[in-house]
């Protein structure tokens, strides 16, 4: 991702769309096969220092703009492949291409720094600064960027990142609460700060670890159908780890399930039924 960032034209409102709500009910279409490949990995394996193997053989191939569950009980290894596949765990076994970066282990400096240019990350500590401004949060999502030292305050942040933080921040149905400190919002409002942040970068690709784990059912929903609907309205390629198996069947289309240190299934979320989702998390 270059200086100059290509401009994304968002909707610019707060309420709801003609005809419906923000956030629309995702269709449930086949997981596409056809785009460019954003990860793929050949017999990736992650064993502990103390000899505890986490998983091993595992063979992924996720192509542009497929929104994927990946899945399983606590303990499976579910965050600890997605941290694996971005670089930020080292594997201890086989190979990983992910955004064009071929590495075994872990990315060299170079790759971690192109990849982290073309990735958003929302974990389930959503690590805004609380002393700050919303708006400010939003645009320290430039962090890492070319020219991104004027991204620590949205004071000194160039007007153009500022207008894109208000559009990101509309986005997520928030604008009202730029001038807002952080440490005043609901954890929903937090959680949707963080996807604004995330989104500003107009990654390539989307990582979210248990993004709803925190959060209330109903406020859980919410942010999962922002994920969703977000991840497909910008062609942004979507990965996110859940023990929700209700939220793995409504905001995906492809499901990858681990269990006992391998991929169990791996399929368009429309071909997976309860029954196998029920097997994944208690068989």
């Amino acid at each position: 991702m270059e200086a100059a960032m290509e401009h994304v034209p968002v909707q610019k409102t707060d309420g709801p769309r003609p005809g419906g709500p923000l956030i629309a009910p995702l269709a449930r279409a086949p997981a596409p096969s056809s785009g460019p490949p954003i990860i793929r990995t050949h017999g990736l394996a992650k064993t502990y220092p103390n000899g505890q193997a986490v998983f091993a053989g595992i063979e992924l191939d996720i192509r542009a703009n497929q929104r994927v569950a990946l899945i399983g009980s606590n303990g499976a290894g579910k965050s600890t492949l997605l941290k694996c596949l971005i670089g930020l765990l080292p594997s201890t076994g086989g190979e990983i291409a992910t955004l064009g970066e071929r590495f075994t282990a872990m990315p060299g400096p170079a790759q971690m720094k192109r990849l982290r240019r073309q990735i958003g990350f929302v974990f389930q500590n959503h690590g805004l600064v609380g002393r700050q401004s919303v708006l400010t949060n939003v645009v320290q999502g430039k962090l890492g960027l070319p020219g991104s030292w004027r991204a620590w305050h949205q004071g000194i942040a160039p007007r153009a990142w500022r207008e894109e933080a208000m559009q990101v921040l509309a986005e997520v149905r928030l604008a009202d609460k730029a001038g807002a400190r952080a440490d005043q919002l609901s954890g929903g409002q937090a959680q949707r700060v963080a996807i604004a942040r995330a989104l500003i970068r107009r990654p390539r690709l989307l990582i979210a670890d248990e993004p709803a784990a925190s959060l209330d059912p109903a406020v859980g929903r919410d942010i999962m159908r922002i994920f969703s609907d977000l991840a497909g309205e910008h062609g942004i390629t979507l990965v996110y780890t859940t023990h929700d198996m209700q939220h793995a069947l409504d905001y995906s289309d492809r499901i990858v399930a681990l269990k006992g240190g391998k991929v169990h299934f791996d399929r368009p979320t429309a071909r997976v039924s309860r029954r196998e989702m029920d097997g994944v998390f208690h068989g």
